[in-house]
């Protein structure tokens, strides 16, 4: 079992900036590939990004790139992730997950674990 306890989330402006993190426990933290998450209001969980076991490789769906930023830092248990140029269409709770099989984790399948997820609000 694998265990993940985001945080970082809030109210922030449009334009503004946000760093979440998720802290992971249970099993070797470097064994797993991360994933973010999003979910608005009445809509579906979305993929936001992903990162290789190492972190040397990223993934990010069309909608964040060039304004989000994953990374890890495995000797801390924790993966990131790092939102710039917020708008509020970001609103969303966001979670992180782990995978440790997954072929399809780049696009946003078969992760194993899910952290409880982080409020985030963008206001215009």
């Amino acid at each position: 079992q694998v265990q993940l306890v985001e945080s970082g989330g809030g109210l922030v402006q449009a334009g503004g900036s946000l760093r979440l993190s998720c802290a992971a426990s249970g099993r070797t933290f470097s064994n797993y590939a991360m994933g973010w998450f999003r979910q608005a209001p009445g809509k579906e969980r979305e993929f936001v990004a992903a990162l290789t076991r190492s972190g040397a490789t990223k993934y990010y769906a069309d909608s964040v790139k060039g304004r989000f930023t994953i990374s890890r830092e495995n000797a801390k248990n924790t993966v990131y992730l790092q939102m710039n140029s917020l708008k509020p269409g970001d609103t969303a709770v966001y979670y992180c997950a782990a995978t440790s099989g997954s072929k399809t984790y780049s696009k946003g399948f078969g992760y194993d674990y899910w952290g409880q997820g982080t409020q985030v609000t963008v206001s215009s």
